[in-house]
């Protein structure tokens, strides 16, 4: 599967807005609030989204790097490229994921050449984790987020 990126635009992210995944994963649904703040986040190219299209154009998934791919609570001292993914909720579990990552880690080192990886992954998303861990993510750290203590997990790649 070919994959394209290009930085999201307003229709994408408006799109992107409109996803609404299934309990437990809900918790990555964006609000309805705020619908202005959103796609001005997504879109701002400071920011680091990009939309991950399929050979037709399709809106398949999306990824940031750098802050926006942090969560409140961790330790983010080391160097290493922080990295965001959110794939459509009806291509979830469908084995998509695996060449979505790939095709990240290759968009990454073209666009930001870096030396490290970082993904921050809910604990509870035993699905991200295994993919990232097959994808030679390891562990590095766990912590509470801010604010509302739910528990996330570090991991960390070589480029």
């Amino acid at each position: 599967m070919i994959l394209s990126f290009s930085p999201l635009n307003e229709q994408q992210a408006r799109a992107i807005r409109r996803w609404r995944y299934e309990p437990p994963y809900d918790m990555y649904n964006m609000p309805n609030e705020n619908e202005t703040v959103n796609i001005a986040t997504l879109t701002n190219p400071d920011n680091h989204y990009y939309a991950i299209t399929g050979e037709g154009g399709e809106l398949l998934a999306y990824c940031c790097f750098g802050s926006e791919g942090r969560v409140p609570g961790g330790n983010y001292e080391s160097s290493a490229l922080d990295v965001g993914m959110g794939m459509r909720p009806d291509l979830t579990n469908q084995g998509l994921g695996r060449s979505c990552l790939e095709a990240i880690r290759d968009f990454a080192v073209r666009q930001f050449h870096p030396t490290l990886f970082r993904v921050t992954i809910a604990a509870f998303n035993a699905r991200a984790l295994r993919l990232c861990e097959q994808a030679g993510f390891r562990e590095t750290q766990r912590f509470d987020r801010e604010g509302d203590g739910l528990a996330f997990v570090v991991l960390l790649r070589s480029a």
